[in-house]
């Protein structure tokens, strides 16, 4: 997925990328060793924003990453910072979908890139299921597919690709719950029974959201427009 993401966008190793909300910073480690690129992840989760600075200096990664703590909806980086701005399926929780897009917008370059995959809203969900997917998942708002390819074009970004990612996002889902339930007995022995049985309850109803195809996942690669260049 990062390679796929990364040959599309373009990343070379004398960019500077940006990952909006970032994690434990797994992309922009990974970025930083295959293709030699500087990135800086922000995330708005001090413990994993703490997570991620360990890592990377245990991966001896902190010369080309660096991990800022902040808020996606205010960055605090310059207009037209850097060359790629990158998220993978990590946008789900962010609120507010149309202010994300202006600030990354912003912060990237003229005719540099936006590239990200999301976990995408398919078809009408019920307040109940809405209700459910903010207070178990963290998704306060999903996009749509058609949604993000609007507020990328009214930020003034062409779209130059844009995959559907439902189906194979599905099955890789069923085989998670599988394997995760493969690991009952080793989960109740360290967390409990009753840990175990809330989360299996929470992913199930996250997983089977995807097979009756009212949530999915798409990738988007988008161009912010300008006199600017991404450099070959």
């Amino acid at each position: 997925a990062n390679d796929i993401l990364a040959a599309q966008a373009g990343i070379a190793a004398q960019h500077l990328v940006l990952d909006v909300c970032s994690g434990m910073g797994g992309p922009a480690r990974y970025l930083a060793h295959r293709i030699g690129c500087r990135v800086v992840g922000l995330d708005f989760t001090e413990s994993r924003h703490r997570g991620a600075q360990r890592l990377t200096q245990l991966a001896r990664l902190d010369h080309l990453v660096s991990l800022r703590h902040g808020n996606a909806l205010e960055m605090p980086f310059e207009n037209a910072m850097f060359d790629v701005v990158i998220g993978q399926e990590a946008w789900c929780h962010v609120p507010d979908k149309p202010r994300l897009i202006s600030e990354c917008a912003r912060v990237v370059k003229p005719g540099g890139a936006i590239a990200f995959t999301d976990i995408l809203r398919r078809a009408a969900l019920t307040e109940a299921d809405s209700a459910r997917l903010g207070q178990e998942m963290s998704f306060p708002t999903l996009e749509t597919h058609a949604g993000y390819v609007g507020l990328l074009e009214g930020q003034g970004c062409t779209v130059r690709a844009q995959d559907d990612l439902s189906e194979p996002w599905a099955r890789i889902l069923v085989d998670r719950l599988a394997m995760y339930r493969g690991l009952k007995e080793e989960t109740v022995r360290k967390f409990g029974d009753a840990h175990f049985r809330r989360w299996d309850d929470t992913y199930a109803f996250f997983v089977g959201l995807f097979t009756e195809g009212k949530l999915g996942g798409g990738r988007f690669i988008a161009r912010r427009e300008g006199s600017g260049s991404m450099r070959p």
